[in-house]
């Protein structure tokens, strides 16, 4: 990925070095275990370790890619630099293996590697949305559907709904994460002909992986598709919260808008320009990580015990899917923290639908009047199509309409519009998602204003 979307944690786990390391320490380990086997030299094993375990620099990096450019294998190029470190116990280096079970291992470390700083990522953009839902559990606002006002909510119920869906996007990630880190050293095809299943065991434990129980000559894609599809659900997550705000901040809507620093600048041409640039970005973001996804689906029919055809998807789609990811999250949790809400814009945005939100209370009211359900239908939405062409409010229409008023008294209608009842089931709604009601602070629902 380009630097404009990186973090360094989560980089650094596709540099280079970080693989190389990798790669190093699945050799050593199994050296160990071959050793403890008596399959090769206690001395030998020591040696590799002894000898070879030095960071993995720039000057070490470039003088395998220098041999990889001759010999036009990557694992070789590795075992070759690495034997001029270790000299003559080298030739003890890889024995019954095959690249795969290098390559394989070490992707399965590395995606674990990702998994837990999006995890980490995940939980601080958990703990945002909780701050916010419970700061704002009470502050009404317009539900709407299609676009069109709807019904009333509430501003922390929008915070809720998205804190339970990122939180179910973790329970995803965990057992993605547990599903692709397996780890094969069973030599071509698979079949452990050449090295003893023992030895899987132990770098596998070392590394903090499970032995894969058939590996062929690869680790089943399916593991890899299944990861790549959860990373894909979580941009898309990510993509429906910063919908939601670029419509918030719409001017004709202005209920929310991302924090707008001093000094930013909205825009070369209009100086009054303050844009939901940031959401926009990760709306963006979020279609490149989804990009991975198709190629992993296509990774899992590999031919026979294996090819290479997921080899060049892998080493494009694992930095680009994970880094990017990362980087979305992170500035996600930033929105999300920095957040400015308008109350007063929410109120003023009920109250401009004269009352037509209540609609459904009043065709409900009606039918356990002894009005039927069709007639009630009609009634109501007669004087609310008045309403939107500016006829008057509803309540007022209402009380007029003498079908209406026979059914139900001036005192009754106004009973039914009423904003309370919209919000009586907040706290069982809580109680769901955080486990309680959580109680809002003093002065929690009022005009935000930029944080500090």
């Amino acid at each position: 990925m380009i630097p404009r979307y990186s973090r360094p944690a989560m980089a650094a786990i596709w540099e280079p070095a970080n693989k190389f390391r990798t790669w190093f320490l699945i050799e050593a380990h199994a050296c160990d275990a071959l050793a403890e086997l008596g399959v090769i030299p206690a001395a030998a094993a020591a040696a590799v370790w002894e000898k070879g375990d030095k960071p993995y620099t720039p000057e070490r990096v470039a003088r395998i890619d220098a041999i990889e450019a001759e010999v036009k294998h990557d694992v070789i190029a590795f075992l070759t630099e690495l034997a001029e470190h270790v000299g003559e116990p080298a030739r003890f280096v890889h024995q019954g293996m095959t690249s795969s079970d290098v390559l394989d291992t070490c992707l399965a470390v590395q995606l674990t590697q990702a998994a837990d700083l999006l995890l980490a990522d995940l939980d601080a953009l958990l703990e945002a949305l909780k701050r916010r839902a419970l700061e704002h559990k009470m502050t009404v606002c317009m539900g709407r559907s299609h676009g069109i006002h709807a019904e009333p909510v509430t501003m922390g119920l929008k915070f809720a709904s998205f804190y339970a869906e990122f939180e179910r996007a973790r329970d995803r990630l965990r057992a993605a994460r547990a599903d692709v880190a397996t780890c094969a050293i069973s030599g071509a095809v698979g079949t452990f002909a050449n090295i003893d299943p023992a030895v899987e065991v132990h770098v596998a434990r070392k590394l903090g992986l499970a032995p894969e129980p058939v590996s062929t000559q690869v680790i089943p894609r399916d593991r890899h598709a299944l990861f790549f599809a959860v990373l894909g659900v979580i941009a898309s997550s990510v993509e429906r919260l910063a919908t939601e705000i670029r419509h918030l901040q719409r001017t004709e809507v202005r209920e929310a808008e991302e924090y707008f620093s001093p000094g930013q600048k909205g825009s070369s041409a209009m100086p009054h320009k303050r844009n939901p640039i940031l959401t926009e970005n990760l709306t963006g973001l979020a279609r490149v990580v989804r990009a991975a996804v198709v190629p992993a689906l296509e990774n899992v029919a590999l031919w026979h015990e294996r090819d290479i055809s997921h080899s060049s998807v892998e080493r494009m789609i694992g930095p680009d899917a994970t880094v990017t990811l990362d980087f979305a999250l992170a500035r996600l949790t930033g929105v999300v923290d920095k957040l400015v809400v308008y109350p007063d814009a929410m109120t003023a945005n009920v109250a401009r639908m004269s009352g037509l939100v209540f609609s459904q209370r009043v065709l409900l009211a009606l039918t356990q009047a002894g009005v039927s359900r069709e007639d009630a239908y009609r009634l109501v939405q007669r004087n609310a199509m008045r309403v939107w062409e500016g006829e008057g409010d509803l309540l007022t229409l209402l009380r007029a309409d003498t079908e209406v008023s026979a059914a139900l008294d001036a005192e009754a209608l106004a009973g039914l519009f009423d904003l309370d009842h919209h919000t009586r089931h907040v706290d069982t709604i809580f109680k769901r998602v955080f486990g309680s009601a959580l109680t809002p602070p003093a002065g929690a629902g009022g005009p935000a204003g930029a944080p500090e």
